[in-house]
């Protein structure tokens, strides 16, 4: 795309205002909230009662799918004008002449939760129209705008800077735009069309000069480099091979089963700096007999084998059953149950499944970091066993809960490192070490009418993830005793002789309870950067309070 007729574009946008805090103000909140989900009646309404403006035009156009004559798309766009938005491809003909033109594009603008942000970041993202404006099934290589994934993926990322990022499927470029907030960014995609509307954006949103784009398949485009945060949300959907239906590049990488979501994780640490980071998002296969988490550890493992110890956090934040899974993307592609090409999918994806007898999909998150220098000049942790910087790491957890309001990327981050210093201390390390409870952690009890003693105790934390732990009368007591003054050794005997337990019994039970509760962020080695209550704040050094959008807005 043209960059000087980009220039153009933003400057109409910039000038008629078109974001997404004034979209809500013109349309309602209740009008916007309908449009979104694909009704977009009360919109329209809204707009004959107060339109009249050219972000009122700028709506119908990219948001409503309205037509627009030659006179208003020239209102519209004034400095791009209707030559150049044909050029730009942004709008295409109507039909007839009398009926205008449409957007040939989506163009929208939104807002996308950061840890690196104390406000969500504004950005005008151009992609393919979605199901509900293109009226017709999609192109094989359609580019999609900012959904529910990707933004679970940006809102996970570690928000510090670093020196060079990785964008591991770009797509229409979002997430590398959130990544060039950190520092200097590469991004790839097998897709030609991906790669030039993500190159339009990053022009369009002001950071073009921040990211470096190439074409590849995954890791090819990089090979020999090293960078410090590698963000994927790659074409990870189980698709089945030879079926006959259709295929999208944004969805369908190409291999048999979740083997497009095991290259990613098995070779993207070699691709990692010393300390760095590999977030993605994945899908993976639970067989008949077998764990599909314990799979995914197994390729984490294969990974360190070639590279060196890992640490890794594998969150599985869902599992489906085949036929739901099979639905779910049947639908995606615009089949409808009852139709005929609906019953050829479902089918063409159970019987694929069944042959390699799945019984479950795993849905969820992969966090990776290969081992360095991260926590002290030597790269070992404090109170790490004789074995533990040299041994992997790998944490699987399934975790359904909400996340929390606040962005929980540094939250996430900052259980991550806990959690690691955990697994990598031997129990007379864990026991010395004195702890500090999360300030968000809080204290359930359970009571019948006049009983004194509680019949259920729980504790609950609402960040980063939503989680609920059963605890008994020791455990309650010694997280209550968790202020980074006593060891946690002291903890428990004091503890053993008020509840008159033994005193050994008592150290083993806290030794596994914290291990599991730093995973959590409930827990964290007091005198750390995350065992305080302010750990994980969102923001970043030199980013609070701002709502960027390559400039501030």
């Amino acid at each position: 795309m043209d960059p000087e007729l980009i220039d153009r574009l933003r400057t109409d946008l910039d000038s008629a205002g078109y974001d997404a805090p004034a979209v809500t103000a013109l349309l309602g909140a209740a009008a916007d909230d309908a449009r979104r989900r694909g009704v977009r009646a009360p919109a329209r309404r809204a707009l004959d009662e107060r339109g009249g403006t050219r972000l009122a035009l700028l709506i119908r156009l990219f948001l409503l799918g309205d037509p627009l004559t030659g006179e208003e798309l020239a209102d519209a766009l004034p400095a791009l004008g209707p030559a150049g938005a044909h050029r730009l491809g942004l709008v295409a003909a109507a039909g007839d002449a009398a009926a205008g033109c449409r957007a040939a594009l989506s163009l929208n603008p939104v807002e996308i939760v950061d840890a690196r942000s104390a406000e969500p970041v504004a950005w005008r993202i151009l992609s393919d129209l979605d199901d509900q404006l293109r009226g017709g099934p999609a192109r094989p290589d359609h580019v999609m705008g900012v959904g529910g994934a990707t933004r679970s993926l940006i809102a996970q990322a570690p928000p510090g800077e670093v020196e060079r990022a990785l964008d591991l499927g770009t797509g229409c470029g979002v997430v590398a735009l959130h990544l060039a907030l950190r520092g200097p960014v590469v991004a790839t995609d097998i897709s030609e069309r991906a790669l030039e509307l993500a190159r339009a954006n990053a022009r369009l949103n002001g950071l073009e000069e921040r990211i470096e784009f190439r074409r590849g398949d995954l890791f090819a485009p990089v090979s020999g480099e090293a960078f410090e945060l590698i963000l994927s949300n790659p074409p990870f959907v189980i698709t089945p091979r030879g079926a006959g239906g259709p295929v999208y590049a944004y969805r369908d990488g190409g291999l048999a089963g979740d083997a497009l979501a095991e290259r990613v994780i098995a070779e993207g640490p070699a691709r990692l700096a010393p300390g760095g980071q590999l977030l993605c998002l994945a899908n993976w296969e639970s067989p008949w007999g077998g764990s599909g988490l314990e799979r995914v550890r197994g390729w984490i493992e294969t990974a360190a084998g070639a590279t060196g110890p890992l640490d890794a956090w594998v969150i599985e934040r869902d599992r489906v059953d085949p036929a739901g899974y099979a639905e779910t993307w049947a639908r995606d592609g615009g089949a409808r149950p009852g139709g005929a090409d609906f019953e050829r999918l479902m089918s063409g994806w159970l019987d694929d499944f069944a042959a390699r007898r799945v019984v479950a999909i795993g849905l969820g998150a992969v966090r990776i970091r290969r081992r360095g220098a991260v926590a002290g000049a030597d790269g070992a942790t404090p109170g790490a066993d004789s074995g533990g910087a040299s041994t992997t790491v790998v944490h699987v957890d399934q975790a359904a809960g909400a996340y929390s309001a606040e962005p929980p990327g540094a939250r996430l981050a900052a259980a991550f490192e806990a959690g690691v210093a955990a697994a990598r201390m031997d129990d007379a390390a864990v026991l010395e070490a004195r702890w500090v409870l999360d300030d968000a952690v809080a204290e359930e009890r359970e009571h019948r009418p006049g009983e004194e003693a509680p019949r259920a105790i729980a504790l609950r934390t609402e960040r980063p993830i939503a989680r609920r732990v059963t605890a008994d009368p020791l455990l309650a007591a010694a997280m209550g005793a968790c202020d980074g003054e006593l060891s946690l050794r002291r903890i428990a005997d004091a503890l053993a002789q008020i509840l008159e337990i033994d005193a050994a019994a008592a150290a083993e039970a806290l030794v596994a309870s914290v291990r599991e509760l730093t995973w959590f962020g409930m827990l964290a080695v007091a005198g750390t950067a995350d065992a305080s209550g302010t750990a994980g704040a969102s923001g970043a050094p030199g980013t609070a309070g701002t709502r960027p959008r390559g400039t501030a807005r």
